[in-house]
């Protein structure tokens, strides 16, 4: 159940800024208040949770009791940001204190990872912390000052495409710092 939750969130982040754009003409912020907040409430209610996602559920929560208490269509162009700012969150904060979050993923396929490898997954994340914090800033450029088209345009395609191509570049480096062609 809580995968499925989860596949909903993230569903429901990738499809959001084109359901903005589109549904804008048919629905009401709070109505997108209420989907979006069932959906975290349910994750955070589905089972055990790991270190911070209470308090990120609680702020996602917080956002959507305040866009349904608003109803402002200015307000709903905020959920971008609001994710930025988690993930920077989850990144930024590995690097200070834990293990940071390259490291765990890699640990998960090689529990006995090499120094330099080490290394290599702390770079990984502030290279992924940077890019969360530009990203954010971005969204909330365009939230400010750009009409919906070009803030969906980003926040629906742009920004996933540059994730993409920063997954597939670090793929490509990895592959060279391990010694593979």
């Amino acid at each position: 159940m809580k995968r499925l939750i989860g596949l909903g969130l993230v569903l429901a982040g990738v499809l959001y800024p084109f359901a903005v754009h589109f549904g804008m003409a048919h629905f009401a912020p709070w109505q997108f208040a209420v989907l979006l907040g069932a959906l975290w409430l349910a994750r955070w209610l589905s089972g055990p949770r790991q270190a911070g996602s209470g308090a990120t559920a609680l702020v996602a929560l917080a956002f959507c009791a305040v866009l349904a208490l608003a109803d402002s269509p200015q307000l709903l162009r905020w959920y971008p940001v609001l994710i930025s700012a988690f993930m920077l969150t989850l990144f930024g904060s590995s690097l200070l204190r834990g293990m940071p979050v390259a490291e765990r993923l890699a640990r998960l396929r090689d529990p006995a990872l090499a120094p330099r490898a080490v290394r290599y997954t702390r770079q990984v994340t502030q290279v992924w912390s940077g890019f969360f914090l530009l990203n954010g800033l971005i969204a909330a450029g365009l939230t400010l000052w750009a009409p919906l088209a070009w803030w969906t345009l980003y926040n629906g395609l742009i920004a996933y495409a540059a994730m993409g191509l920063l997954f597939a570049g670090e793929w490509l480096i990895r592959q060279r710092v391990r010694g593979r062609p």
